[in-house]
């Protein structure tokens, strides 16, 4: 935890500097009034593979365009800033870092190509596009020779670094990263032309098996695929924080592929347990190595794994993925060309690990079960020497993990002073889970004052608890929360801007309350400490949807099951979500124009208002969504917000997209989430949507930071696992959608506390300590909890969300999801929900296509199910709102369901 000391004194600095694109421009000119020192005015050199266009300054034989031969007019790189950052100690893709130390010595000394930039020697190698000594960039005591190269290997580009020991001594070389510098650079660019030249790029921290993944925004055309060729294992994923380029909400920043890191660990490091174990080598006397990277070209996203298979690169599947629930058991398909020949668990025994029988077209398989919660390292050895790391975190079982969850919100959270200045009690409010203490007071209003998405994401994630598992005690706060202080407080229940949403309800005002009131310990100088009429303003189109998920939620509760909701009936609070909904387009037209984060959440009140026959409000409400659905649609990349770009919107703009039948821009969307949404062995990465900078807005530690699974990952599954029962044989996206699903819960903590996001950075590691927006993401996860039924070609019958066993005819799946009301059959694309009540076990028959559901014994809150089949399906019961109404039993009852 000492690493978050001192940070939130220096908050506004950071903010400002890293949120104004003012100050990104003032970066910018500062770095422009630096001399040019990379050459440029000595001209270009241009070479051809029949995969690659390759650019080279001749000066310092750096990358200035790398473009796909069939797309000579896109370039990965950021080459359209090349003469702005052509400065010293501007990272550009051909630069080197390392650090080294004799044997004897403790101390490390830092190197870079980049620091001091000189032209470099060329030189003739064999069998090269072009080869240069690099002395002349480095400093002149430099105990090593090294020689960069380029060339080409079956139309792949090998980038290499050969490093020459040219001392009478061993020499410790403890860190070794290229820049992995690609065009990411969104400042100044429209949607339409972010969409048609960035890049976004994820890794795959896996050691020999790791690679970095470059897209288009638009998820279309080709994608350049960065592999480990010879001594470049990816061991680590460094962030380049002295590269001068300004980061901030348009630009993250870039990293550097690192194949040693132990330089770093030992130091700014220390005490982090890594993604990998930090490694050094020693070079003798005279000794040579080299270290190389492969680029290469993959068709498309979704043919990823295909392209590794054909490169020799170990690839990793694991049902349900690498959040890893304790009473699952996942399968992990290992494809590669040579045996596994050792398998380590770090911690010693966190995983259980047992090979399977291999399957027809060649997988390796195991069954993988998580035993102590928290992180858990599996490395696999080959037969050939290559390793690989997948890297899980296992958590409690799902049903386990949302009712500690709900403790801890309803307990530790629940603010009931009543002497409260600003009448924020009775609440679920903001938590500092460093200094175990709920936040009553930030310089950033919203953080405790219960609105925006950092504030109210704690209460947000309160009623979503309650949707899949309520809990009669938790309900009643709920209720008393609604009625006390979200309506009349939060939202205004009179006047002008009646059912109008707060930016906040805390706010800055000094001169009109007590002596005493505000914390002189915090810097209230900021834009962000509003006042009462900014905390006031119903601008905001994002804060009403959460408003509207706690109203709808209370409506379902009380609709659905007995003895929960007591204060109003079901139709006061579907209403009250209907009004809400309203509002947003009456008082905050502007943002409204934008998709909403949460924002699917319209639709369900919609879906309901239909199936309760109300008319007239199901109509106006509809053609309030169409007019903003045609916006979008006459737009090319209808994903803005507040900021340039967004990973947010596009949850809403597809389900409506989608809803009203605008196919392509559907597709358009689902592709741009693709984009920026990856799949890979390793559960920080596999689903976790791109999110940058909400650090600055709802987090603790402060910072422009690629935020491992923050509310990006939850939303973003909503449309993805909708995309894939629409197009059940498409695996990437399960994998994909799942992955947002299980890593929307993976950093809620041991004891229930839900994180905002998981730091990236190697300094840290670890959760923010602030809750912060993470409700948005477990709003996600609650409307999106399901479970997957799947036959793949290659890989078999595959469990999603429940645990599976075959017999003959018949494949069982016992479901291990929290909520249990929703499983999807595959192979009869058949998607099964429930409204009330739990399947616990569903058995497809694969000879007879026949499925019997087991459903849960009732309870104190649930006498019938509400069962949803699509048409074609019948059962005996009676149909109430469009679903099966269910009587349930002291017991579990069996439901057979024929098409």
């Amino acid at each position: 935890m000492n690493n978050y000391k001192n940070t939130i004194k220096g908050f506004l600095f950071v903010f400002l500097c890293a949120a104004s694109t003012v100050n990104a421009q003032g970066y910018w000119d500062k770095i422009t009034a630096k001399d040019s020192t990379l050459g440029l005015e000595q001209g270009f050199n241009t070479y051809e593979t029949s995969q690659f266009i390759l650019k080279l300054v001749r000066a310092s034989q750096t990358v200035a365009a790398l473009s796909p031969k069939g797309n000579p007019d896109f370039d990965f790189t950021p080459g359209d800033r090349l003469a702005i950052r052509s400065r010293d100690s501007l990272y550009q893709l051909g630069d080197v870092n390392f650090r080294i130390r004799n044997s004897d010595s403790e101390a490390w000394s830092s190197y870079s190509t980049a620091y001091q930039r000189k032209p470099v020697k060329a030189i003739t190698k064999a069998g090269t596009l072009a080869a240069a000594d690099l002395a002349a960039t480095l400093p002149e005591d430099l105990p090593l020779e090294i020689i960069r190269y380029y060339k080409v290997e079956d139309g792949d580009l090998i980038l290499a670094f050969d490093f020459k020991n040219t001392t009478d001594h061993k020499i410790e070389l403890g860190a070794l990263g290229i820049p992995m510098i690609f065009n990411n650079i969104l400042e100044g660019n429209s949607l339409e032309q972010a969409h048609a030249k960035n890049v976004f790029f994820d890794p795959y921290i896996g050691e020999d098996a790791g690679y970095l993944e470059v897209k288009k925004l638009d998820g279309k055309g080709k994608v350049l695929l960065v592999l480990p060729e010879e001594n470049m294992p990816f061991e680590a994923y460094r962030p380049l924080l002295d590269d001068p380029t300004p980061r901030s909400i348009v630009f993250e920043g870039y990293h550097e592929w690192m194949s040693l890191s132990k330089a770093y660990a030992t130091n700014e490091w220390e005490g982090v347990n890594q993604w990998n174990i930090p490694t050094s080598i020693v070079l003798k006397p005279g000794e040579t190595r080299t270290s190389s990277i492969r680029l290469t070209l993959s068709p498309a996203i979704q043919e990823v794994s295909e392209t590794l298979t054909e490169q020799e690169i170990p690839v990793a599947v694991s049902a349900p993925g690498y959040v890893l629930p304790q009473d699952v058991k996942a399968k992990l398909f290992l494809k590669y060309n040579a045996a596994v020949a050792s398998v380590s668990i770090e911690p010693t025994g966190s995983l259980s690990v047992e090979q399977l029988e291999d399957t027809k077209t060649g997988y390796t398989v195991y069954e993988v079960t998580g035993n102590q919660w928290g992180r858990a390292r599996l490395r696999l050895t080959y037969t050939d020497g290559k390793t690989q790391t997948i890297n899980y975190k296992v958590i409690k079982a799902e049903e386990e993990l949302v009712a500690d969850f709900g403790e801890f919100l309803y307990e530790k959270q629940w603010f009931d002073d009543d002497t409260d200045v600003f009448n924020r009690a009775p609440s679920i409010i903001s938590y500092d889970y460093e200094n175990k203490r709920q936040v009553t007071q930030d310089s950033r209003a919203w953080i405790a004052g219960l609105s925006d998405e950092g504030g109210a994401g704690s209460w947000l994630g309160g009623a979503m608890k309650e949707l899949i598992q309520p809990d009669q005690e938790q309900v009643a706060k709920l209720e008393d929360f609604v009625n006390q202080t979200v309506w009349g407080v939060l939202q205004n229940n009179e006047g002008e801007h009646k059912y109008g949403v707060r930016k906040s309800v805390f706010y800055y005002e000094p001169e009109e309350m007590p002596a005493g009131t505000y914390n002189d310990t915090i810097n209230w100088k900021t834009w962000a400490a509003w006042n009462k009429e900014g905390a006031a303003d119903p601008g905001r189109s994002y804060n009403y949807p959460h408003v509207v998920a706690a109203y709808w939620t209370l409506y379902r509760l009380s609709r659905y099951h007995q003895n929960l909701v007591t204060q109003k009936d079901w139709k006061w609070y579907l209403e009250q979500a209907y009004e809400t909904t309203l509002a947003m387009v009456n008082h905050a037209p502007y943002y409204a124009q934008f998709g909403q984060m949460e924002g699917s959440v319209f639709l369900y009140v919609l879906e309901d208002l239909k199936r309760e026959n109300l008319e007239e409000e199901a109509t106006v409400l509809e053609a309030e969504m169409k007019k903003r659905t045609d916006h979008w649609e006459s737009l090319a990349y209808p994903f803005g917000s507040e900021m340039p770009w967004d990973s947010t919107g596009q949850e809403e703009v597809y389900m409506w997209s989608d809803y009203f039948g605008y196919d392509a821009k559907a597709a358009v969307t689902l592709n741009a989430i693709l984009a920026y949404m990856p799949t890979m062995p390793h559960w920080a990465y596999n689903g976790n949507a791109r999110r940058y900078w909400d650090f600055l807005y709802g987090g603790k530690l402060s910072r422009v930071e690629r935020q491992i699974h923050h509310y990006g990952s939850g939303l973003n599954a909503i449309p993805v696992l909708d995309a894939y029962r629409e197009n059940p044989e498409d695996l990437h996206l399960l994998k994909v959608g799942y992955g947002g699903l299980l890593g929307s819960v993976a950093n809620i903590t041991k004891d229930g506390f839900g994180a905002a996001a998981f730091h990236s950075w190697p300094s840290t590691l670890d959760i923010d300590y602030l809750s912060g927006d993470y409700g948005s993401n477990f709003y996600g996860y609650a409307v999106n909890s399901s479970a997957y039924l799947v036959k793949d070609e290659d890989l078999g019958y595959l469990p999603f969300g429940g645990n599976l066993s075959e017999s003959k005819n018949e494949v069982s799946m016992h479901l291990t999801t929290a909520a249990k009301n929703a499983v999807f059959i595959q192979p009869l694309k058949l998607w099964i929900t429930l409204d009330a009540g739990k399947v616990e076990t569903v058995i497809y028959n694969t000879k007879t296509k026949e499925v019997k559901l087991k459903l849960a014994a009732k309870d104190a809150y649930t006498s019938d199910a509400y069962l949803n089949l699509p048409e074609g399906y019948e059962l005996k019961y009676k149909k109430v709102r469009g679903a099966f109404k269910i009587p349930l039993k002291n017991k579990t009852i069996s439901i057979t369901l024929k098409p």
